[in-house]
């Protein structure tokens, strides 16, 4: 299997965080306008959680440099280790698709429980793919 495949989950995980974070400038530039909010008046994190309200955008952006993280260096590992398989292209695109669902339920209706069944299970994904990595590096 061609070694580069499994950056293409890395380009749709990008292109993820890209449209959240214009989701988030969106919202909070709107939200600065509407209510007259200063920009130096949300300057600090606290200042802005005080005037923000509607920060389900900025929170999803924060989270997409979390779990995230550990995803892009399993893609890294699996393409130095020369573990790019079926499985591992298959699990790193179910974690992607896992993250889409839980940023569209954060940044849309936000239901906490149909975000935490899309994150938990993004995570075992994740955990997945570590452990497919793994296993496959050992056996070499």
């Amino acid at each position: 299997m061609e070694t580069r495949l499994i950056f293409l989950p890395a380009v749709a995980m990008v292109a993820l965080t890209f449209a959240v974070w214009w989701r988030m400038y969106f919202t909070r530039i709107g939200q600065m306008k509407r209510e007259r909010i200063h920009p130096q008046a949300v300057a600090t994190s606290a200042q802005a959680a005080a005037r923000l309200t509607d920060s389900a955008a900025a929170d999803n952006f924060r989270n997409l440099f979390e779990l995230p993280v550990l995803f892009y260096l399993a893609l890294v590992i699996a393409a130095l280790t020369q573990q790019v398989n079926s499985a591992t292209i298959g699990l790193a695109w179910a974690f992607v698709l896992l993250r889409i669902a839980h940023s569209a339920i954060h940044c849309t209706y936000n239901k906490v429980m149909h975000r935490f069944y899309a994150y938990v299970a993004g995570g075992m994904v994740l955990w997945l793919l570590w452990a497919a990595i793994t296993l496959g590096w050992w056996r070499a």
